[in-house]
């Protein structure tokens, strides 16, 4: 098992495409916060950083599992299906901390006005976008096991989640149901930094929902359809 996981780290960024993407995700979170400075506002805080930066840079991360699940398909012997499920952690860890590196520098370097209390909450923020990071992994790799196709996969973890909370946004009883049931509720207190004890406990239902259940839903689909099909 140990091997298998140590494999599945090395495929995670083994190859020059998936080290790109990498890049660009990086690239764009940095054109966002420059993008975000230039609009100049009076009120620039960390956290107000952290929510365009890292928000942004999630969009990308999911594929980093998708990938990682095809690569699981397309073995010759299919591995056991946990060790890519957590291998997914090192490209959305290192996303998290660089993004985290990218608002605190942008920031610290800014020629415009901020906030009087620029860094307030900033070590919450600093860990909610690595967390931030990792449940979009999660979301990559679950739809990966149910979805054979990668576009379509990629696709289902944008509309998915959005539309879930787009969905419980419209009806006013089920509004506060956002926060415990979708990935957007949980990014958008984790990045304010205002989090309670009732907050960390909504995070846990939607990392259990979206990171736990999706893909042990996901692998029970993969091992009922008998492994790779090699597409």
């Amino acid at each position: 098992m140990d091997g298998t996981i140590r494999d599945a780290l090395r495929r995670s960024l083994g190859t020059w495409a998936r080290r790109w993407l990498l890049v660009g995700t990086l690239a764009a979170g940095a054109l966002a916060a420059v993008a975000l400075v230039a609009a100049a506002p009076a009120d620039l805080t960390f956290a107000e950083l952290s929510d365009t930066v890292q928000s942004l840079m999630s969009v990308a991360t999911p594929l980093f599992g998708i990938l990682l699940v095809r690569d699981l398909r397309r073995a010759p012997v299919r591995g056991p299906i946990l060790p890519t499920v957590l291998a997914v952690g090192l490209p959305a860890v290192v996303i998290g901390v660089v993004g985290v590196l990218i608002c605190a520098a942008t920031l610290a370097l800014t020629p415009a006005e901020v906030a009087d209390e620029p860094w307030r909450f900033a070590g919450t923020v600093a860990v909610g976008g690595v967390l931030v990071q990792i449940v979009a992994g999660l979301v990559g790799t679950g739809l990966g096991l149910l979805l054979r196709s990668v576009v379509v996969a990629f696709l289902a973890t944008i509309i998915l989640p959005l539309g879930l909370f787009a969905l419980l946004g419209a009806v006013d009883a089920l509004r506060p149901a956002q926060a415990w049931l979708t990935p957007l509720g949980g990014v958008r207190n984790l990045l304010s930094g205002e989090m309670s004890a009732l907050r960390w406990v909504q995070w846990l239902c939607v990392l259990l929902i979206w990171g736990v259940g999706l893909n042990a839903v996901g692998a029970a689909v993969l091992n009922r359809r008998g492994g790779p099909t090699g597409r």
